[in-house]
């Protein structure tokens, strides 16, 4: 049993590209869905696929990489908010990751989006991670 699937979903990202893996396989629900859905559309992943096949799901990503330098496009995940710890800001309150450089998940009452997508959208929730 995990207690924290979404950490768990950000733990096997990081430790797969660590180890330079090219697709993470990782167990399905639908908040991993939408994050793996804004990490495409930020340009952090390369793709991804939903796999219904087993009664969970999986979700298969492909990790993307600079073709010269062989630099992950992810440098570092951070879970914020945390089952014994949630984040909650307002939209006035959400927080600018390395100066507008990186990005953080947030999960509103709209949806699961950006940071930037929030705050136009003049809505806050819980701040679920930082990509960078």
């Amino acid at each position: 049993m995990n207690t924290d699937p979404i950490a768990d979903y950000l733990t096997r990202i990081r430790n797969a590209i660590r180890a330079k893996h090219r697709v993470v396989e990782i167990p399905a629900s639908n908040i991993k869905k939408e994050i793996t859905k804004v990490l495409y559309d930020k340009g952090y992943i390369q793709n991804y696929k939903f796999d219904d096949s087993t009664p969970q799901g999986i979700i298969k990503i492909a990790l993307k990489y600079n073709p010269v330098t062989k630099q992950p496009a992810i440098v570092d995940l951070q879970r914020i908010s945390r089952p014994g710890l949630r984040q909650y800001r307002g939209a006035d309150q959400l927080p600018r990751i390395l100066n507008g450089l990186g990005v953080a998940i947030i999960s509103t009452s709209k949806g699961v989006m950006t940071d930037k997508e929030a705050k136009t959208l003049n809505v806050g929730g819980e701040v679920l991670c930082y990509v960078y």
